[in-house]
């Protein structure tokens, strides 16, 4: 009998498993967050599935926000803490943020670190 373990290098979230609502889209390409606005936050999130094994400090995650299966790319995290549901095949954790991209950067950050058009949020 095996175990299913994914290694991942993108936190990607949806706000039910916990994309900070402080990252709100709309305000962010009209006024740009800084990766200042966040230092010393800690973020939680919760219920993702399987059992995920995250890079760990001093290594980045990317932050992904899925947005209806659209992935934005919104900068660059660090795992804190992760926990694993082996009873429900779940992964919680918690994470700081390292670098927000500006709206620019995330317009291009698909092109450079995901191949998977159908995921891409920002459309040419």
């Amino acid at each position: 009998m095996g175990v299913f373990v994914e290694l991942n290098d993108t936190l990607q979230l949806t706000k039910e498993q916990g994309f900070p609502a402080e990252l709100d889209l709309d305000r962010h390409l009209k006024t740009p967050y800084r990766t200042e606005d966040f230092e010393g936050k800690v973020f939680e999130f919760k219920n993702k599935s399987d059992i995920r094994i995250y890079k760990t400090a001093p290594v980045r995650n990317f932050l992904v926000e899925n947005r209806g299966g659209k992935w934005v790319y919104w900068g660059l995290v660090q795992m804190v803490e992760t926990t694993h549901d082996h009873v429900k095949k779940a992964t919680s954790g918690k994470f700081t943020i390292l670098r927000i991209y500006t709206p620019e950067q995330m317009k291009q950050a698909h092109h450079l670190i995901d191949t998977r058009s159908e995921f891409q949020y920002f459309k040419d």
